[in-house]
């Protein structure tokens, strides 16, 4: 497209029990996390941001990953042990059934507090130390909370403060500055639609123009595209793309 920044992964792809996922990530653009678990896996965008994240929360050594990229057999395996050791309530509260869970996607993370015997369904992850610091300036790296406490109706999933997901920049701050969760906020960014008004956004120096393009949209978008501004273009898995242009790297 002209104008746009190829980016290989659509960071905003919303994925749930009303939105599976039809396509996993290549395996060449998944890279372990940490050399030490050479079987978590992330997208490369995803893991070279938590890297950043990890080193500016101090938290290499004390903060471990758990979980990353699953393809759907693993999934199935996880929520079948999990029905079979925790019940139908436990499961369902807590892992997604297979196809409709984030890990399959590659933008999701586990993490936990490194103790002895890690939890792999539900890992320790306090408010304090370097998880408490890391939970603060997650957002600032393009990852959010992805299953905070108090948005179980919404998300179909119950509070897990150690599940991140990567959004990227600026959609973690504006996820976190407005206390929403993807589902919510994929709504709110449909009222920005590319006729225009478009959200226009200052964070960190940079200027965002953010809208959104219905499915019936897409055709011939390339052509409207502002020329020689930076832009990410990310499916959502629902109707439609989100379009966010640097404006002040053009």
């Amino acid at each position: 497209m002209r104008g746009v920044w190829s980016i290989p992964v659509s960071t905003l792809l919303l994925v749930n029990e009303a939105h599976p996922l039809a396509e996993e990530p290549p395996a060449e653009e998944l890279l372990p996390v940490d050399s030490r678990f050479p079987e978590v896996k992330l997208h490369v965008r995803a893991k070279v941001m938590l890297d950043q994240l990890l080193t500016a929360a101090g938290g290499r050594g004390a903060v471990l990953p758990v979980s990353g990229y699953r393809p759907r057999r693993e999934q199935e395996m996880i929520w079948a042990d999990a029905l079979a050791e925790h019940g139908t309530a436990f499961t369902q509260t807590y892992v997604a059934r297979p196809g409709c869970s984030e890990h399959q996607t590659g933008l999701a993370v586990d993490l936990g507090e490194n103790v002895p015997d890690v939890d792999f369904l539900c890992p320790s992850f306090p408010e304090t130390g370097a998880c408490g610091r890391l939970r603060r300036l997650a957002a600032g790296y393009g990852f959010v909370l992805r299953y905070p406490r108090g948005k179980e109706k919404v998300t179909g999933i119950g509070y897990e403060p150690w599940h991140f997901r990567y959004v990227g920049w600026p959609h973690a701050r504006l996820m976190e500055e407005r206390g929403l969760v993807l589902e919510e906020y994929l709504d709110w960014l449909r009222s920005f639609p590319e006729q225009g008004p478009h959200l226009n956004y200052r964070a960190a120096g940079r200027n965002f123009e953010v809208y959104h393009v219905p499915a019936a949209r897409l055709e011939g978008l390339e052509a409207r595209l502002p020329s020689h501004i930076p832009c990410q273009c990310s499916q959502t898995n629902g109707e439609g793309v989100v379009l966010t242009l640097w404006r002040d790297a053009g």
